[in-house]
């Protein structure tokens, strides 16, 4: 098997192409499968990506990135390779990348899930030789909340507090996370006030036609005592800072695949935890890799050791490859861009 792709400092790089995928370092030609920082960095001279994840990246990186679109599917040449996207199902626009240099077929999954949320588009396997991973979770412990269940768990948190007088403050990154939960809540429970990163990022979805509730972006001179019952979306870092505490009497949550570990609600000091990521789980991590039909499986970020012994013992030719990307963090750090 040829080696499509390498492995470099900089990132995964196409020789054939002279691209990069994911770089973590300036290049000239970086092709990005979605608008997450530790994906799509900057300082690239040019990018490309789907129509669909575009206008996020643009909002992050500034008017000055020079970003082409490609449709999911379309096949670009580039150099002596052949280039197409793929839905990755991770947040609006996000992509798994197919790369074949003389009918050998590599694909890059970036970061993805299995399962339909109703807003990203819905996860498409593909086809290859060889697949590079993600593996956030990639420990049998993991397994999300089936979406019916989980829409009941949070309404009906909600509607709990709201009765009682009380704020509920949902922790959930600033894209995807926040506007998967914002297609999940029932807005007819009380009004829904929104962190600023999260507004931002609400503005620039809903500009592309993507629907999402009426939301209220708190600002210094919003008086929240006006939306009592109030379910606030808060950003990670938000949930330990001054800024949730003009809330007052409130109920916290946080919405993320790591509840699934006993004693992290505990750790941050959540009243409730909801088992959700926008990364795939241990089923299916392994659904998405059989059903490529790779004979070769790269895994990069997350739990790369264990996973990759799994694979070996399944009889995948399995690797680990060291990469920056963050997958979900596992920290309630800031995500403000």
């Amino acid at each position: 098997m040829a080696d499509v792709l390498t492995f470099t400092d900089r990132g995964i790089y196409c020789p054939a192409g002279d691209f990069y995928i994911d770089p973590w370092l300036p290049v000239d030609r970086a092709l990005i499968t979605h608008g997450h920082a530790d994906h799509a960095r900057p300082g690239m001279r040019s990018y490309l990506a789907t129509h669909a994840a575009a206008p996020v990246m643009q909002h992050r990186l500034g008017d000055d990135a020079r970003i082409a679109t490609l449709d999911f599917g379309e096949v670009r040449r580039i150099g002596d390779a052949e280039v197409s996207y793929h839905p990755a199902s991770h947040v609006p626009g996000s992509a798994q990348i197919k790369v074949t240099v003389k009918g050998e077929s590599w694909v890059v999954s970036g970061d993805y899930k299995t399962i339909s949320d109703g807003l990203s588009e819905p996860f498409e396997p593909v086809a290859c030789h060889a697949f590079i991973t993600e593996c956030t979770f990639g420990l049998p412990v993991f397994s999300w909340t089936p979406q019916a269940v989980l829409t009941s768990q949070i309404n009906d948190w909600w509607a709990t507090n709201a009765a009682a007088g009380r704020f509920s403050i949902l922790g959930a990154y600033a894209l995807g996370k926040a506007q998967r939960l914002l297609r999940t809540v029932n807005p007819d429970i009380g009004p829904i006030l929104t962190h600023g990163a999260i507004e931002n990022t609400n503005d620039v979805l809903r500009a592309q036609g993507i629907a999402l509730p009426d939301t209220i972006r708190v600002t210094p001179e919003t008086n929240v005592k006006d939306h009592p019952g109030a379910l606030v979306l808060a950003t990670p870092g938000a949930m330990a800072q001054p800024w949730a505490r003009q809330f007052g009497r409130a109920s916290t949550a946080f919405a993320t695949g790591w509840m699934a570990l006993r004693g992290v609600r505990r750790r941050r000091a959540m009243d409730r935890g909801f088992v959700v990521s926008d990364h795939a789980d241990w089923d299916g991590l392994n659904t998405a890799i059989r059903a490529t039909g790779a004979e070769k499986v790269f895994v990069t970020h997350g739990y790369t050791g264990p996973f990759r012994r799994w694979l070996t013992d399944q009889g995948f030719d399995a690797h680990v490859v060291s990469t920056e990307y963050s997958g979900e963090p596992a920290e309630t750090a800031e995500d403000t861009i």
